[in-house]
């Protein structure tokens, strides 16, 4: 990750991150507020908040910063958070579902970030199915609606940057283990074919992949095994991006460090001006 002032005075930058905490309260123990300070993003968007709005105290919310969290109906499960330096034209909380908005697992803000119109910036928290049968099933309930928002999105023409855990890998160089995962959820053939369909059909990018096409740049790793420390990972942080941010899209890292969480932050700079 280099500062955004090492980049020509005459290029203006939009440094977006997307981040699971694997709870809010957590990473703001390991350091996280410290290194968003640091950072020189401006709009960060944070997945498994678990954190409800009483929770949400002012150590939560540094001076500096707009922020919005949207809380799952469950205590200390799930939810979804925007904070960015830029101030908030429009927050819209949920898909339209129940899986989606009972569980705080999407929420958009407006910007205005001088282009020629406002970009929606979201951030999501796709299911995970690794716990069982039902769980899969819940998780291909919410890919199946949520495709249909995506398609309608682009039949908009939305300007729209979804940042997210989306919990599937895409490629075989976005996972260390191919082969010994083809029946696991998050790399099975059908999910792997649903992100196939949104950026191949639908014409969302990738932008990660968009500037950086070297395997092993993973941003989940199991717990278990020294995965960590063996970099066994796998790619299931996203930025994806209507077309537009395609041609803005000028760096991208995962920043390993610090550890906030068993998730590293996806870092992507697009240019604006």
């Amino acid at each position: 990750m280099i500062p955004k002032d090492r980049y020509p005075s005459d290029v203006k930058i939009l440094r977006v991150v997307s981040i699971n905490v694997n709870g809010l309260r957590s990473a703001h123990k390991k350091g996280f507020f410290d290194w968003l300070e640091q950072s020189d993003a401006d709009v960060i968007c944070m997945q498994e908040t678990r954190i409800s709005e009483h929770q949400w105290t002012d150590t939560f919310k540094p001076e500096g910063w707009h922020a919005h969290l949207f809380e799952a109906q469950r205590a200390g499960y799930a939810g979804t958070a925007i904070y960015s330096r830029l101030p908030f034209l429009h927050i819209q909380d949920g898909l339209g579902f129940e899986l989606a908005d009972t569980q705080g697992r999407f929420t958009v803000a407006t910007l205005d970030v001088g282009l020629e119109k406002p970009v929606d910036i979201a951030s999501l928290y796709l299911p995970s199915g690794s716990s069982g049968e039902e769980a899969q099933l819940r998780k291909d309930h919410f890919l199946a609606q949520y495709k249909q928002l995506l398609q309608q999105w682009r039949q908009q023409q939305r300007s729209i940057i979804v940042c997210g855990d989306y919990n599937i890998v895409h490629k075989r160089i976005d996972i260390k283990n191919w082969s010994g995962n083809q029946k696991a959820s998050g790399c099975l053939p059908h999910e792997r074919a649903w992100l196939d369909h949104i950026y191949d059909e639908l014409g969302y990018v990738d932008t990660f992949r968009t500037v950086r096409q070297e395997a092993e740049l993973y941003s989940w790793w199991s717990n278990r095994g020294q995965a960590r420390a063996k970099n066994v990972g796998w790619r299931i942080d996203y930025q994806a991006c209507s077309p537009d941010w395609k041609e803005r899209t000028l760096n991208a890292w995962v920043y390993k460090e610090q550890w906030f969480s068993d998730h590293a932050p996806v870092i992507i700079d697009y240019k604006i001006a």
